[in-house]
């Protein structure tokens, strides 16, 4: 193993109940004036939306509203949110909600100052430096859910409208310069949600706790985000107002985003086509995924959770963690298979080379080939 690596740790964060009250001071803290509230269609109309603008309107920052998000956003709805960004004259961009009203928040800020098209800054080699660094507009972020940690991540998915291919577009100034995690927003979550954002949170701790990479701090962070998941998403799924579960869930959010700087794997490689072909919810997707991945990467990272397991909450090793896993899914409804969220074989040759593409291979802690990755698809459709 080589002990080499690039770190890059979370930035000013505000965390507890009651703290969206502090976001005009946020938004003084990151250099912003006159923001873009940047959030998905079904967030909208929402009370926690509307309260958020009345808190920046008080303060004299305005009402400025984006919602024309898709759930897998696209690069349509982010030229109307850069056109949106220029027509109002912002100077910075509160990127709230979920894991697409934060990912496109971003890219808004991110693209309102580059002439170059997005795809040119794909998380590719140092394809990040073609950027002009100092057009990136300041970010303040809010998740409303507690699934993809987008709120502390230095990356964006956005899908590829022709192609329906996800690609993840990289900037370390794409980092959110203040965030606010007030887990009141999510007490309105419905039960489905809580569930699939929870278990992708699950999913980025069990694939960076597996990653063969060389990370130590991401190791310790997965580990406890993965203990804080299995204790208090029932809690959270079964009394939403619970609001103990729901802070511990935004914290396990925010840890998985933090760990999986050391890698993600399969589960992603997988779920990331699917979403992008059949428009399927990422976090169920991933849960759906992680029972097969579990069994490919069983001969690497059986020892690391037999380890582990006793302290997240789990009996009899990696056996038992596998076990605890499908039981887990089941608890939530989540399927068993693809096919019952409308996800079928007829483009598994397409789903099979998107995934070899996608970056989250490069930490999976088997290699993934042609042929295993096609035994992946077939399992779990």
């Amino acid at each position: 193993m080589s002990l080499v690596g690039n770190w890059s740790y979370p930035t000013t964060m505000k965390f507890g109940t009651g703290r969206i009250k502090e976001l005009p001071q946020a938004c003084a803290q990151a250099g912003i004036k006159r923001p873009l509230l940047v959030t998905d269609k079904g967030l909208a109309d929402l009370p926690i939306t509307t309260q958020t603008l009345d808190i920046l309107d008080a303060a004299g920052l305005g009402r400025g509203l984006f919602a024309e998000v898709d759930p897998n956003p696209n690069e349509i709805n982010l030229a109307a949110g850069v056109a949106a960004y220029k027509a109002g004259d912002h100077d910075g961009v509160i990127a709230f909600g979920g894991g697409s009203g934060l990912d496109l928040g971003k890219m808004v800020a991110f693209m309102a100052g580059q002439t170059r098209p997005v795809w040119d800054f794909e998380d590719v080699g140092d394809w990040w430096t073609r950027a002009d660094a100092d057009a990136i507009a300041p970010i303040v972020a809010v998740p409303t859910t507690a699934g993809t940690g987008s709120e502390v991540g230095r990356a964006s998915v956005i899908t590829n409208s022709q192609t329906h291919v996800k690609k993840i577009i990289f900037h370390p100034k794409v980092l959110p310069s203040v965030v606010i995690c007030d887990p009141e927003l999510t007490v309105g979550m419905p039960k489905f949600i809580t569930a699939g954002t929870g278990l992708d949170a699950f999913a980025h701790c069990v694939e960076a706790f597996s990653s063969p990479h060389y990370h130590p701090m991401s190791q310790g962070i997965a580990l406890e985000g993965m203990r804080l998941v299995i204790k208090y998403l029932p809690r959270a799924y079964a009394d939403g107002t619970d609001i103990e579960a729901r802070a511990q869930m935004m914290s396990a959010a925010a840890m998985g985003a933090t760990a999986f700087q050391k890698g993600l794997g399969a589960i992603h490689a997988l779920s990331h086509p699917i979403g992008a072909v059949f428009n399927t919810h990422h976090g169920t997707t991933n849960a759906v995924c992680m029972p097969a991945v579990l069994d490919l990467n069983a001969p690497l990272i059986a020892d690391r959770f037999n380890a582990a397991a006793s302290y997240i909450g789990v009996e009899g090793g990696f056996d038992g963690f596998r076990r605890f896993v499908q039981d887990f899914n089941d608890s939530f409804a989540i399927p068993r298979r693809l096919s019952e969220m409308g996800v079928d074989d007829s483009r598994i040759d397409d789903l099979v080379s998107m995934a070899l593409n996608d970056p989250s291979c490069g930490g999976n802690p088997v290699a993934l080939t042609t042929d295993n990755v096609t035994a992946l698809f077939k399992a779990v459709i």
